[in-house]
């Protein structure tokens, strides 16, 4: 079986496989085609791919030639055409894209995407939104970091004391523990809210105070998402929210349901009584963001606050979070070939049945049907 790994648009500067994951597509008795230039922003050239064994060619000749095609974005309309018949894998957000998944049905494309997979334990070593998290919420305190105009530690100096920066965070899933735990590298004060109860103890193991708002619905079964809350918790939430908020330095929002609009946690007014210079990253830009005036991929200032809306902070540490996404992609792989490395579609597994959205002219989701 041919797998090929396509060329991500800009401003994607990841890919969906290494040189180094090589040896694992042929150990499935693979081989990989590579468009070229696939790697270069995550410091892979091309030398790199066919010293591995890998064969590289136009983007076009990928997608004929491969069976499987490998991508981290959904690739653009005219490539989608080229893809009539031929298997896609992906992380493409299908309930946000419903008539790009129509159009894939109705060209016969079969199309897995791994932001849909159910979070089991079983599916850990193929979760690619919770390793793009881990990078998501590291990078997010030191973009903070970057933008804020005052120390993060507490310093003792001659020349006075300088206080600790007093970071909030807003979520406590993957990207927000590594927030924490990267604050608090920093010598940052941190505090924590999140509507699951369960997390308390991980944010106090991580040197955090929890900040608890009683009443939150169950968010057990939500598989790391949060869930829709009732409008007295949000009033009682947002009451303590918007205390924390005013006294925060730095702001970082993580928190998203699934397949819906991410809740908006800061209002105009409660970012407007924060300290001017206080900076807020929102992780949740690419659903609509925490807060009323976040754009994604762009940063504002709204009453002396720097608002970052960044919803792809894995991509500008490439190198890394295409090895984790590789590391994914390749134990997903293995449910979809045999051992002489044909495909081989097991609608039976729930992973398989979960990930897949398109197949023989069809839509399988039953939640994006």
């Amino acid at each position: 079986m041919k797998i090929g790994v396509l060329k991500e648009t800009a401003p994607e500067t990841r890919v969906a496989l290494l040189p180094e994951h090589i040896p694992f597509i042929q150990k499935l008795n693979s081989t990989l085609l590579v468009e070229s230039g696939a790697g270069e922003y995550a410091f892979s050239p091309d030398t790199a791919y066919a010293n591995g064994g890998a064969a590289i060619a136009s983007g076009e000749s990928v997608i004929e030639e491969s069976d499987i095609i490998l991508c981290i974005g959904m690739p653009g309309p005219e490539r989608q055409r080229l893809l009539k018949g031929k298997t896609v894998i992906g992380t493409f957000q299908p309930l946000f894209h419903k008539e790009v998944f129509a159009q894939l049905a109705a060209d016969n494309i079969t199309s897995f995407s791994l932001d849909m997979l159910p979070r089991t334990t079983r599916a850990q070593a193929m979760d690619v939104l919770s390793s793009q998290a881990n990078i998501a919420g590291y990078k997010a305190v030191l973009t903070a970091a970057n933008l804020f105009p005052r120390y993060f530690p507490m310093f003792m100096t001659a020349a006075g004391s300088i206080a600790p920066a007093k970071v909030l965070i807003l979520g406590a899933g993957v990207a927000g523990l590594q927030a924490i735990a990267t604050a608090r590298r920093l010598g940052a004060v941190v505090e924590v809210f999140d509507t699951r109860p369960a997390v308390k103890e991980e944010v106090q193991s991580l040197g955090a105070k929890f900040v608890e708002v009683e009443g939150a619905a169950d968010a057990s079964k939500a598989g790391g998402y949060a869930v829709e809350q009732t409008e007295e918790f949000k009033q009682r939430q947002k009451e303590k929210i918007a205390q924390s908020a005013k006294k925060a330095d730095i702001v970082i929002t993580t928190a998203q349901i699934f397949g819906r609009q991410a809740p908006i946690l800061l209002t105009k007014e409660m970012i407007s009584d924060m300290k001017p210079g206080s900076v807020i990253i929102d992780i949740a830009a690419s659903t609509g963001g925490n807060t009323e005036v976040t754009e994604d991929r762009k940063t504002i200032t709204y009453n002396g606050v720097t608002i970052v809306g960044d919803s792809n902070l894995p991509a500008t540490m490439p190198y890394d979070a295409s090895k984790m996404y590789g590391k994914n992609m390749i134990n997903f792989l293995q449910l979809l070939t045999d051992k002489e490395g044909g495909m081989h579609l097991n609608f039976e597994d729930e992973l398989v049945a979960g990930a897949c959205m398109t197949h023989a002219g069809e839509i399988k989701n039953e939640r994006l049907k």
